[in-house]
């Protein structure tokens, strides 16, 4: 078999690349099934059918690589901030702060005739 076949044949099975990319195949290990078997059905069944299971066990790898304890600081962190804000919020809100943010003035304003109306 020619490495001219082999690449019509890598490019049109784009599902040999995930292989490649994880670590478990080379190309130099499908060039050599290529050039042993060729194009058969029955050597390529665990590499072209297997599409499907490949993209569950990169999911799963994923899944596995989280770090469950950075995700539980940073939910911590966000939940100290909201907290914060709340608590600041509901001082403002009630004029806890010591300043009249939201109460009008105590006294009527005079009104100033400037013109003798």
């Amino acid at each position: 078999m020619s490495k001219e076949n082999f690449k019509l044949f890598a490019k049109s099975h784009p599902e040999l690349l995930d292989y490649i990319k994880s670590g478990e195949m080379t190309w130099q290990k499908f060039y050599e099934i290529y050039d042993i078997y060729g194009e058969e059905e029955r050597a390529w069944k665990d590499y072209l059918k297997g599409n499907n299971n490949q993209g569950f066990n990169v999911i799963k790898d994923i899944i596995k690589s989280i770090d469950t304890e950075s995700i539980q600081k940073h939910i911590d962190s966000a939940q100290k901030a909201i907290g914060v804000v709340q608590e600041l919020t509901s001082k403002t809100a009630s004029g806890e702060t010591g300043g009249n943010l939201f109460k009008g003035p105590t006294s009527p304003r005079p009104l100033n005739k400037f013109f003798e109306d």
